[in-house]
């Protein structure tokens, strides 16, 4: 009986070494909760980021999509941490609405990256651009540009959100604090959403004889705003001001329609992601230790060409 019981535990302890050997060849699962797929810059931001992890021979990534939703959102990252994921990426919507569920991430012991935007919380690390650069390109232009006593409309991101408070951080200190002269004519949250900057822009257009520039904090919601006005005659010179450095933003400078955005790049942010999560996966490195920045370009008339052929030659824009 006793040799029996012996052949049985032995036997239990080669199934575990398999098992373990399996699990090991499988390679770390890890989760991205996507902030909304609807959104261009987020949408371009997923697609990277699953490209770079499928260089990756021991990480397989899951993305999850958070709807612009802060419900919806949240229970994406409870379910992660249920599931039991290696590593749990996440892009918020809104970090103070995310953060304690961040908190949660960190307690049950499980690396945790915050990415555009960045969140503080302890325990955690992050790959971001700097929001505030980001628009202060485009400021640095703008404030020779914008004509004397213009009228301009603001278009923010949602509430509480990171990039969207640091870019219009910068604007007042690198535009309007310089240019006293400039009216703010209407100013509203459109949620990063072309859909909603349109139903603003009508309404401003309504209100307003004229609009001098459009102020964007990102180029989705620029790019609604100038679907709204770009067969009136009487905004052909309106200017108009994003950050991401989008295929469609690129092409609406091309042809003339946008002024200026600051580039988002969301390969760079994608590779420092796969790159950071997989040395701390590997041990190579604490998730305390991951903080980074991705450069923030602009992009005018005079180079758009050559991020209109880059588009191309990653499919996201179609000859």
């Amino acid at each position: 009986m006793r040799k029996r019981t012996m052949r049985i535990l032995a036997g239990a302890v080669v199934l575990s070494m398999l098992f373990g050997m399996t699990a090991m060849a499988d390679g770390f699962k890890v989760a991205y909760i996507a902030r909304a797929q609807e959104d261009s810059f987020a949408a371009w931001l997923a697609d990277e980021m699953r490209a770079q992890f499928d260089t990756y021979d021991d990480m397989e990534l899951d993305v999850f999509d958070g709807q612009a939703n802060d419900e919806k959102e949240n229970s994406l990252i409870e379910n992660a941490i249920a599931n039991g994921y290696d590593g749990i990426i996440i892009q918020a919507n809104n970090g103070e609405a995310q953060l304690p569920y961040i908190q949660q991430v960190v307690d049950a012991g499980i690396p945790c990256i915050t990415t555009n935007p960045r969140v503080e919380c302890e325990g955690t690390g992050s790959v971001d651009a700097d929001p505030y650069e980001q628009a202060k390109v485009n400021c640095d232009i703008a404030v020779d540009q914008v004509p004397e006593n213009a009228k301009v409309v603001v278009l923010l991101g949602p509430a509480g959100n990171f990039h969207s408070t640091e870019r219009r951080n910068a604007w007042q200190a690198e535009f309007f604090d310089k240019r006293e002269d400039v009216e703010i004519v209407a100013e509203d949250i459109a949620n990063w959403n072309k859909d909603e900057a349109m139903t603003l822009m009508e309404d401003w257009v309504q209100a307003n004889d004229h609009i001098d520039a459009i102020i964007s904090m990102n180029d989705n919601m620029a790019a609604g705003a100038l679907e709204v006005v770009k067969d009136d005659p009487a905004y052909d010179g309106v200017l108009a001001y994003g950050v991401d450095g989008t295929a469609e933003a690129c092409l609406l400078i091309q042809e003339g329609r946008m002024t200026s955005t600051g580039l988002q790049s969301a390969g760079d942010l994608a590779q420092m992601n796969a790159e950071y999560m997989h040395k701390v996966l590997t041990g190579e490195m604490e998730v305390t230790d991951v903080y980074d920045n991705v450069p923030a370009p602009l992009i005018t008339k005079d180079n758009a060409d050559e991020y209109v052929e880059m588009y191309k030659a990653n499919g996201q824009i179609k000859e």
